[in-house]
């Protein structure tokens, strides 16, 4: 009798713990980056255009990332920077528009990710890639009373890898740092 009372609590956890899809909200997410410039400062920039997806189960941490970057939204804070960085010498935004990230959630602590472990797609090449979950949150749209999530997660990888290697000759660094700040809102 006791195992037949527990098939509604067991039912209602499993209920409970689907996971749900946001929709990334591209005026609150904003792809960022630091490369070196000759050893001698770090020149930061952000994609000011993306879209994607996250699927998130809050009960076990469970869930996946795809974010869309539109490198044509490439804002150094400097026009001709930003002009090389899309032109034929760097990115090519007319060969390769834009960059992908895509992962799994995984560590999970008390339904939090720790990581998302993942691809980078640069430059046509993709490379594995893992971001590191700093922060993330869920909490009711105060406004349109959906569910939305809030998240801050970073990683690093090696420009050359990815056919990218401009300035390599003149002692640039490689190693260019990620970080993706991204706020989502649950689909209807």
């Amino acid at each position: 009798m006791k195992s037949l009372l527990l098939v509604p609590a067991l039912l209602a956890a499993a209920a409970q713990a689907a996971p749900v899809t946001y929709e990334i909200d591209p005026t609150h997410t904003y792809p960022s980056f630091e490369a070196d410039h000759m050893g001698m400062s770090y020149w930061r920039g952000k994609l000011n255009k993306n879209v994607g997806t996250i699927v998130y189960d809050k009960t076990t941490g469970m869930g996946s990332v795809d974010v869309k970057m539109d490198l044509a939204s490439i804002d150094f804070g400097l026009a001709a920077m930003n002009a090389w960085a899309t032109g034929k010498d760097f990115f090519n935004v007319e060969k390769n528009p834009s960059a992908t990230f895509k992962g799994r959630f995984d560590g999970a602590k008390a339904g939090v990710p720790t990581q998302v472990v993942g691809e980078l797609t640069l430059n046509g090449q993709t490379r594995p890639m893992t971001l590191t979950v700093h922060q993330l949150k869920c909490m009711p749209h105060p406004m349109n009373k959906r569910d939305f999530c809030g998240a801050d997660a970073s990683g690093s990888f090696n420009r050359d890898e990815f056919g990218l290697g401009a300035g390599k000759e003149w002692g640039f660094k490689m190693d260019v740092s990620l970080r993706i700040q991204v706020e989502a809102v649950a689909m209807e």
